[in-house]
C-alpha cells in the first residue's frame, strides 16, 4: 500500500519532471503502480498532497528547534529568529519544489491552499512563543494590537519566502541578511517603544484632565 511519503516523493518527482500536475489520479497512480483507491486512501487530491508537503516542513522544523537544549533558554525573539533560518535551510533541498510551488499560487490576501497547513503550524508556534515574550515582559502587551503580532510574523514569513525564491545569491546570503533584519524590525516594534510612553502619558493627561483647575492654572 502506498505511504504518505512516497505519493509526496512520486509527486514532487512528477511535477518537477513534467513541468505540470498529473492529468488525473488515474494517470498518476498508474505510473506509480499504485490503484486509485490506494491514493484516496492517502490524499483526497493533488492540492492536498502539496499542501502536506509545505506542512510538513513546518512541522518538522519546529520540531528540530524545539528539540534542542538551547531551545528554552532562547528569548521570543531568538526564537523567531531559529525557526525561519531553519525553516529556510530545510527549503533548500526542496528548492525546485518550492519555485514550481509556488510560481502557480495566485498573489492575494487569502491564504492559497498549498500554505492552508503551513500557516496553522506557523501561527500555532508564533502565539506560543510571542505569548512566552509577553509574560516575561520582554514584548510588549498592547491593547487590541498584541493579538495581531502573530499576523505581522506570518507577514514576514512570506516576504522572506517570496524573497528566498528570487534570491540569486551564494549560499543564499542575502536572504539569511533579510531574516536578520526583518525579525529585529519586526520584533522592536513589538517591544516597548517611546510612543508607548506617550500614550500612557496622554491617557494620565486625560484621566488626570482636573488637575489644572485645582492648581489654579
Amino acid at each position: 500500500m502506498a505511504t504518505k511519503e512516497a505519493i509526496q516523493k512520486a509527486y514532487i518527482d512528477y511535477v518537477l519532471t513534467e513541468g505540470e500536475q498529473p492529468k488525473s489520479v488515474y494517470v498518476f497512480a498508474k505510473k506509480q503502480k499504485m490503484s486509485e483507491e490506494d491514493f484516496y486512501k492517502v490524499f483526497g487530491s493533488f492540492e492536498a498532497v502539496e499542501q502536506s508537503i509545505w506542512t510538513g516542513l513546518a512541522t518538522k522544523t519546529i520540531a528540530e528547534i524545539k528539540g534542542q537544549e538551547v531551545w528554552a533558554q532562547y528569548s521570543a525573539r531568538e526564537k523567531a529568529l531559529s525557526f525561519f533560518y531553519s525553516f529556510f535551510e530545510l527549503l533548500k533541498s526542496h528548492r525546485s519544489f518550492a519555485a514550481w510551488s509556488m510560481k502557480k499560487i495566485h498573489k492575494g490576501f487569502t491564504t492559497p491552499m498549498a500554505f492552508e497547513g503551513l500557516k496553522a503550524e506557523f501561527e500555532d508556534m508564533s502565539i506560543g512563543i510571542l505569548q512566552e515574550g509577553i509574560e516575561s515582559g520582554e514584548l510588549t502587551d498592547r491593547k487590541f494590537f498584541a493579538d495581531r503580532y502573530k499576523d505581522a510574523l506570518w507577514v514576514q514569513f512570506v516576504f522572506v519566502l517570496n524573497f528566498w525564491i528570487n534570491d540569486a545569491s551564494a549560499g543564499f546570503e542575502k536572504t539569511d541578511e533579510a531574516i536578520e533584519k526583518g525579525i529585529n524590525v519586526t520584533f522592536d516594534l513589538f517591544q516597548r517603544s517611546p510612543i508607548d510612553n506617550l500614550l500612557e502619558y496622554g491617557k494620565f493627561l486625560a484621566k488626570n484632565g482636573g488637575i489644572k483647575e485645582k492648581m489654579g492654572f
